[in-house]
């Protein structure tokens, strides 16, 4: 019952923000040539440099374009579904404005993730499948409907990650009063995981980017799916990585609401 009702309330949530786009057209196309225009000099950037190299370790060129597409796949989904959602989250603990939210029926972190999707992202969802196709083409690979099936719930499984970590990372406002440089952080340790294969990780980094702040497996793994070099043990450590981090990241939001400070208080 209370998975249909959420369900039902994304629902609403994505047809008013679809109704309110349209009725202002110039903002939707302007996203999409904003963000359109972004993902194509990523793209010009990466393909100057892997011209230059056919494999970085183990890694064949074919494989890091698929590496590369599914980074602006991810990258796509979460600008079209949560990011300008979930990027307000501390400025809402900083100046009351949750209060707003705490006294509406629902669940109050998926009303605030939803709320701000952005629909001009969408089109780069269909450039990034590009992208990847144009990596399984070079690698040769075999396409089934089951490895089509896998690898988009990998996708799906790692983006859900990549949002568990976002929210982490704009919940510790609830305990702190400064965060100007976490934003900073944040997007530091993200340039770097997806421009590194996580399979390049060694040793301590190996635990620090793989585990503790997993950004190196979320655009690795999905890449192992498509190309078949997925072991179990991999497939397993995934899994469980995806798993506690989202049930730590309900955790820790839960817990940054009991400390939070009402305007109104």
């Amino acid at each position: 019952m209370t998975l249909r009702r959420n369900l039902r309330f994304i629902g609403l949530l994505i047809k008013m923000k679809l109704s309110r786009t349209m009725a202002f057209r110039a903002s939707f196309f302007g996203a999409f040539i904003a963000d359109g225009t972004n993902f194509i000099v990523q793209l010009l950037t990466f393909s100057v440099i892997y011209s230059q190299v056919d494999s970085i370790g183990d890694w064949s060129r074919g494989q890091m374009i698929i590496f590369v597409g599914t980074f602006s796949m991810m990258n796509g989904l979460e600008l079209l579904i949560t990011y300008y959602g979930v990027r307000r989250i501390p400025g809402f603990i900083r100046e009351g404005g949750l209060d707003h939210y705490l006294t509406k029926p629902g669940n109050t972190l998926l009303r605030i993730s939803l709320e701000e999707t952005n629909l001009g992202s969408a089109p780069l969802l269909l450039l990034s499948g590009g992208i990847v196709a144009w990596g399984v083409s070079m690698e040769g690979i075999h396409v089934t409907p089951f490895l089509i099936l896998a690898y988009s719930g990998m996708v799906l499984l790692m983006t859900l990650l990549w949002y568990d970590l976002e929210v982490i990372w704009r919940t510790i406002p609830f305990f702190t009063i400064s965060t100007k440089s976490l934003p900073l952080l944040e997007d530091d340790i993200f340039a770097l995981n997806f421009r590194i294969p996580g399979v390049l990780y060694k040793g301590f980094f190996k635990f620090l980017f793989c585990f503790a702040l997993p950004y190196g497996i979320m655009s690795t793994v999905p890449t192992q799916v498509m190309t078949n070099t997925l072991t179990a043990m991999g497939l397993v450590q995934a899994l469980g990585v995806v798993v506690f981090f989202t049930a730590f990241t309900l955790w820790f939001w839960r817990f940054g609401l009991k400390h939070y400070k009402s305007a109104s208080s």
